[in-house]
C-alpha cells in the first residue's frame, strides 16, 4: 500500500513509519520538524520512503500527496491540554481544520486511520468503565478538539478512530510530558515526585502496541471500518499513585508524596474497556512493566529537560 502519513517525525510517527516500511508499504512522511528533531534518519534506508517538510495545513501540499495513496493516517497534531491552551488557534487549525481539508480532499476509496483519545471520556462514573457507547464528556480544549474530528472522519466513512490511552515508552522523538514517561524521569532524576488528586485514574498503552494496533487495522480493515475503537492495556487502569508504587519498584529511592493543597491541570478521571478491540483479534504486546524498564534505559541517554511539546 502506498500510505501517507502526516506528523510522520513525531512521538508516534518515528516509531509507527519504520514498522510500515518494514512490512513492505510505501510510506509518504509529512512534517514540518518544528521540533528540529532528527527522528527519521535511520528510516532513509528504505528506498519506499518519501520525506516532505511542510505543513498539514497547507492545502496545495495536501492535495499534491494525496491524491495517489491508499491509506492516509493523520498524526499531525498538537498533543496534550498544555500545548493547546498555549496557542488555541493553532490548535484548532492543526487538530480540527486540517482534518477536515484533508477529508474534503479524500476519495471514497481512501482509507482514513485517525488516532484520538480516550481523554474525551473527561471524568468518568467510580468504578464502572468507559466503552465506545459512553457518552463524550472531554474536559480540555484538546479533547473537545479531537472528538471533533473524530466525528468528523467517522462521518466521511471508510474510516477507523482509535481512542489511544496515554502513551508511554521510548520514542526517536521522545516525549518526556507523557504521564508515565515524567513519573520515570522524575524517579530517575529528582528521585522524589509531589503528586496532586493521587486517586485519580486513566488507562495507558506502550507506544510500540501503537504501532501494532495501526498495521493491525490495515490488514483488518473491512472487518473493523466506520467505528471508533479504545486502545489500552486493560490491565492497567491505575490511579497516579499505583502508577508511582510500579516505578518505585524500579527505582527505590523514589519517594512519593502527595499534597491536598493543589489541584491537577489534567482534570481526567476514568477507567477504560478495551473489549472491542480486542474482540478483533488485537492484544497489547508490551505491559507498563516493560515500559518503566525500557525507559529507565533511554534516561540514560538522554540529558534533563532536552524533550516534551511544549
Amino acid at each position: 500500500m502506498r500510505i501517507l502519513v502526516t506528523g510522520a517525525a513525531g512521538y508516534i510517527g518515528s516509531v509507527l513509519c519504520p514498522e510500515l516500511l518494514r512490512k513492505g508499504h510505501e510510506v509518504i512522511a509529512i512534517d514540518n520538524f518544528m521540533y528540529n528533531q532528527t527522528s527519521l534518519l535511520d528510516s532513509c534506508f528504505y528506498e519506499k520512503l518519501t520525506i516532505v517538510r511542510g505543513d498539514t495545513r497547507d492545502e496545495k501540499l495536501m492535495s499534491k500527496h494525496i491524491k495517489d495513496v491508499d491509506v492516509i493516517l493523520p498524526l499531525a497534531c498538537l498533543t496534550g491540554a498544555p500545548i493547546c491552551v498555549r496557542d488555541p488557534i493553532a490548535a484548532r487549525t492543526v487538530i480540527l481544520d486540517a482534518i477536515k481539508m484533508i477529508l474534503s480532499l479524500c476519495s471514497k476509496k481512501q482509507i482514513v486511520i485517525y488516532p484520538t483519545t480516550n481523554s474525551g471520556y473527561g471524568i468518568g462514573q467510580k468504578d464502572k468503565f468507559c466503552d465506545e457507547n459512553t457518552p463524550l464528556n472531554p474536559i480540555s480544549l484538546y479533547g473537545q478538539l479531537k472528538m471533533e474530528a473524530e466525528k468528523a472522519i467517522l462521518g466521511a466513512g471508510n474510516s477507523i478512530t482509535l481512542r489511544l490511552a496515554t502513551v508511554f515508552g521510548a520514542s526517536p522523538r521522545m516525549r518526556l510530558d507523557l504521564l508515565v514517561n515524567d513519573f520515570t524521569y522524575r524517579a530517575v532524576y529528582d528521585r522524589f515526585i509531589v503528586l496532586f488528586e493521587a486517586h485519580f485514574k486513566r488507562n495507558y498503552i506502550h507506544i510500540r502496541d501503537i504501532a501494532r494496533v495501526f498495521i493491525h487495522c490495515l490488514d483488518n480493515f473491512e472487518n473493523m471500518k466506520n467505528e471508533p475503537y479504545n486502545i489500552g492495556l486493560s490491565d492497567c487502569n491505575i490511579s497516579k499513585r499505583q502508577l508511582c508504587e510500579e516505578i518505585k519498584k524500579f527505582v527505590p529511592e523514589f519517594h512519593i508524596l502527595e499534597s491536598e493543597m493543589g489541584q491537577d491541570p489534567d482534570k481526567r478521571d476514568y477507567i477504560v474497556s478495551n473489549k472491542k478491540i480486542e474482540l478483533t483479534g488485537f492484544k497489547p504486546k508490551y505491559n507498563l512493566q516493560f515500559g518503566i524498564n525500557e525507559l529507565i534505559k533511554a534516561y540514560n541517554v538522554l540529558k534533563r529537560n532536552q524533550y516534551a511539546n511544549i
